[in-house]
């Protein structure tokens, strides 16, 4: 869907029978196109069963496809409105190309996370603005990676990226929760149920329990918190892409 952030209204888009892996994805800087990779597991497909395609946001149909046969690397970022990085690690095989974007065959990626999905989106972050602070191994096959944003007037929000095998009920083996810290007041606000968050020019917005927030940080708190949207409800429906 498609997220007017100046209104909060929303446009529905197409539904996907299968998995977008959202961390390797990725939206062009001026909200034109994304990148994603996906699966849906039809091995013998044209696609391998698995594929990084650029497409018109927030529509999914393929303007650029590449099949990938695995779930190891895939997806990609953007380097500009028009100039993306392929993941590529093990290999794409490219079925269709478009000449209104083109690969960024110049990007280097200054620190490896692996081929899995901390590969795309730690780099996404601290492109972003996250500052990445350390990784704490809590066990053989369990650890997190701890980044930070500065907001205004002294708060610091943290994100608590874990990845581990045997992950609690209702998530998957990486996901997120988060902080609010008032780093002079000694305020510090816990959010373990924060799938997402971020900072959107006044106002914090985050994702919780299927449902879209935002609030206001005042007075060492976080106040004025407003539903702006409910995804519980959706349910699947064909649509096709306009183009």
């Amino acid at each position: 869907m498609l997220w007017d952030r100046c209104r909060d209204q929303f446009t529905l888009a197409q539904w996907l029978k299968g998995r977008i892996y959202e961390r390797r994805s990725d939206l062009s800087p001026d909200g034109k196109y994304m990148i994603y990779f996906a699966m849906n597991g039809h091995w013998s497909s044209e696609t391998k069963g698995s594929w990084t395609a650029i497409s018109r946001a927030p529509w999914l149909r393929a303007i650029a496809l590449f099949s990938k046969g695995d779930c190891w690397h895939g997806g990609g970022l953007f380097t500009g409105d028009r100039a993306y990085w392929l993941n590529d690690g093990y290999g794409h095989c490219l079925l269709q190309d478009a000449s209104e974007v083109h690969r960024d065959t110049r990007y280097q990626v200054l620190e490896s996370y692996g081929g899995e999905c901390p590969g795309v989106y730690y780099l996404r972050l601290q492109r972003d603005g996250w500052t990445y602070l350390q990784r704490d191994q809590l066990a053989k096959r369990k650890h997190l990676d701890i980044f930070e944003k500065p907001l205004k007037n002294g708060w610091m929000l943290r994100k608590i990226a874990h990845a581990e095998v045997g992950a609690p009920p209702g998530k998957g083996c990486y996901w997120d929760e988060h902080e609010l810290e008032h780093l002079t007041a000694g305020v510090l606000l816990k959010f373990p149920t924060w799938e997402w968050a971020d900072w959107d020019r006044n106002r914090l917005v985050w994702a919780a329990e299927g449902c879209l927030y935002t609030g206001y940080l005042r007075s060492h708190q976080l106040k004025d918190m407003t539903l702006i949207y409910d995804f519980n409800d959706l349910k699947f429906e064909p649509r096709c892409a306009p183009y």
